[in-house]
């Protein structure tokens, strides 16, 4: 997003500018492959990614709706616009409603334990058209068995993530274990401390699988105190997501800051995991899609 950065933020002031909303300034939060912009003086968070996902970005607006109902801890779509997807100069936005950070170093471990538990229960309650957790397998793989899409990848590393995608599809697949709606990726950078309490955000990469894949994607020491889990089948999770966001940062057109440091980061961890060492990669700066 980076190199259309000044577009994407026009797009976001444009669009809300259009539906009512007084912008007069917009502050960039966060920048990787999406934009988060905080607008002002409304005081609106806007989204903004390139228009090819205008499909994910309707489903993500649809299921917060639909989790809003059920009193989900989820962030709120703006409520002084309809909800919708606005696509303005080759780019879509969406609003939300901005929430002011509570100063806090970190979170504790039982409350976003409690929050993901919440979540994880209020997805149970609706009817969801979502894509499986291994469709995101498969495009993991799709990228390191394409070597015109990460030609960085080295064929050591490139043969190691294909192996392990491949095995621990099967492996966790084979387990059997329930499944449901999950977020997808509810790592503490999709977290956010409010007066409301923990409320989870970027709801696009939802999918269907064991709340395990899920787990795989929050601090060991949160996981620990969520209700009954498949330990071996976390510890697979775990290693399948390190191999998958892995796959994602060597992506010749990621735009992840410091991506490609973050990708041999992982290809380390990758390994170490894999000859049972304990894992120890900060999720909160590298799993974003």
């Amino acid at each position: 997003m980076t190199s259309n950065r000044n577009r994407a933020i026009a797009a976001a002031m444009g669009a809300a500018a259009a539906l009512g909303l007084t912008v007069d300034d917009a502050i960039v939060l966060q920048e990787s492959n999406k934009l988060a912009v905080r607008l002002l003086p409304c005081d609106v968070l806007a989204r903004v990614a390139e228009e090819r996902i205008k499909r994910w970005a309707e489903f993500e607006v649809e299921l917060a709706l639909r989790l809003a109902e059920t009193g989900s801890p989820v962030a709120a779509l703006e409520p002084r616009v309809a909800p919708g997807v606005y696509v303005r100069d080759g780019f879509v936005v969406t609003l939300w409603t901005y929430y002011e950070p509570v100063p806090s170093r970190e979170f504790a471990p039982a409350d976003y334990a409690h929050a993901l538990e919440r979540l994880h229960d209020c997805m149970r309650q609706i009817d969801f058209p979502t894509p499986h957790f291994t469709d995101r397998i498969t495009d993991a793989q799709r990228l390191v068995g394409n070597r015109d899409q990460t030609p960085e990848l080295v064929d050591a590393d490139r043969e190691l993530l294909s192996n392990t995608l491949r095995s621990l599809r099967q492996a966790i697949s084979a387990r059997g274990r329930p499944e449901q709606l999950l977020h997808g990726e509810p790592h503490p950078g999709n977290v956010l401390r409010t007066k409301k309490g923990l409320l989870f955000i970027d709801l696009e990469t939802f999918c269907r699988g064991p709340v395990e894949f899920d787990l795989a994607h929050v601090p060991e020491e949160v996981s620990v105190l969520y209700r009954s889990t498949d330990q071996q089948l976390l510890r697979e999770c775990r290693v399948l997501m390190l191999a998958m966001v892995a796959a994602w940062r060597w992506d010749r057109n990621d735009q992840f800051p410091n991506g490609r440091q973050a990708a041999r980061e992982f290809v380390s961890e990758l390994r170490a995991a894999l000859s049972g060492a304990p894992f120890s990669t900060h999720l909160p700066r590298w799993t974003d899609t």
